[in-house]
């Protein structure tokens, strides 16, 4: 009976306990002993063990150490031949040669059509000026992709990009600066075999092809590169586009044409596109780093819209070009890829994951090329088609 009622006395209690601790204390009813305090030994025994605090000058640096890499080889390790080409291989990002490699050859073709006729069935082509093109556009993209992962690796950016190809220099591979090096190497190549290019076909090409190398230095280069300055598509664009297209029309036939600069605006949209559909995988990371693309400053819905319109206006270039009377309609050929047009469009619709964005980018460059292909064989098409009934039917 005795223990009955301690217990209940204990419960009591507690609930006085409990009520008062949750009992507000206002500034009218609180006394002096009703106040929480901290013994003042508790105090300094807290002090004491705090560290002392020292401010001191830090003097801002430009010096740039190379990271740690990823996987540590043994000292005795060295890479094969097989390795490094390799390494190499997924540095220059032969991958997206498709770039410049497209309205190259479209651009090309375009030129050898126009010389085509009954008399000169195979026309004029300057075989080793085009291959003369090709290694300076090859060149140009491959320096301009080392630059590229130089600046980017000065600026933060890609850190964390487990999609990216490249990263020589975050996986402790090749030293920063023999990376820059490698880059201006190259475009310093590019620039040397241009100028001698220009002088045994067209001057028109010295400015293509300075246009061409300012943007692909300053595409990543500086503080205020133009891929930061939400300029990257329109770069892309221009140079993978018209400039390309224009630039290898004007070495077959040394002069311009405006045929040769509105088709040269079909791969430059597709290429765009690509570059949309990168940066929209990358915008978490671009916007951690400050730079500032559309992919960035647009929210995810109208990021799709722009895509889309990139898209399309290749497809609506070709109805403008193919359709009217009087024009060539083989190169309507290229609607034939409505199928992966239908794959991006609904697949960038879908996705909202730097994954998703990463196979939409692979499946555009998919399309472009080819788009540019059923292109080039709607050009050939065009030609050879009448002339061949005319040799048909002149026969007979």
């Amino acid at each position: 009976m005795q223990s009955q009622e301690s217990n209940d006395k204990e419960i009591v209690t507690g609930q006085v306990a409990l009520t008062t601790s949750t009992q507000v204390i206002t500034a009218e009813t609180v006394q002096a002993e009703e106040v929480p305090t901290i013994p003042l030994e508790s105090l300094e025994t807290i002090n004491a063990l705090q560290p002392e605090i020292a401010i001191r000058a830090v003097t801002a640096t430009q010096a740039v150490s190379v990271p740690v890499p990823l996987v540590v080889q043994p000292a005795e390790y060295h890479r094969s031949i097989s390795e490094w080409l390799h390494i190499w291989w997924d540095g220059l990002r032969l991958h997206y040669l498709v770039f410049p490699l497209m309205p190259l050859l479209l651009g090309s073709v375009l030129a050898w059509t126009q010389t085509i006729s009954a008399r000169h069935l195979l026309g004029q082509f300057h075989l080793t000026h085009f291959f003369a093109t090709l290694v300076l556009v090859i060149l140009l993209q491959c320096g301009a992709n080392l630059i590229n992962d130089y600046y980017d690796y000065l600026r933060g950016i890609d850190k964390t990009n487990t999609f990216g190809v490249g990263g020589l220099i975050q996986q402790g591979i090749v030293r920063p600066v023999t990376l820059l090096n490698s880059g201006l190497t190259l475009l310093a190549l590019a620039t040397l075999g241009g100028f001698f290019l220009a002088i045994i076909s067209t001057p028109l090409l010295l400015l293509l092809g300075l246009a061409g190398l300012l943007g692909a230095f300053f595409y990543s280069a500086t503080r205020r590169a133009l891929s930061s300055l939400m300029l990257g598509e329109l770069t892309v664009f221009l140079i993978f586009g018209p400039l390309i297209t224009l630039g290898a029309y004007a070495v077959q036939t040394r002069h311009a044409s405006w045929s040769a600069l509105l088709l040269g605006c079909i791969p430059g949209l597709l290429a765009a596109a690509v570059v949309y559909a990168n940066n929209m995988r990358d915008n978490e990371g671009d916007a951690q780093a400050l730079k500032y693309t559309f992919a960035t400053r647009f929210n995810l819905k109208l990021s799709r819209t722009l895509y889309s319109i990139l898209v399309l206006g290749a497809y609506v270039m070709v109805a403008i070009l193919a359709l009217p009377h009087g024009t060539p309609h083989f190169m309507l050929l290229a609607f034939w890829t409505l199928p992966s047009l239908f794959i991006v469009l609904s697949g960038v619709m879908r996705t909202d994951t730097p994954a998703g964005f990463h196979a939409i980018m692979r499946e555009t460059l998919q399309l472009e090329t080819m788009f540019i292909s059923f292109l080039v064989i709607g050009l050939l098409l065009n030609t050879f088609g009448p002339l061949i009934v005319h040799l048909a039917l002149h026969t007979l």
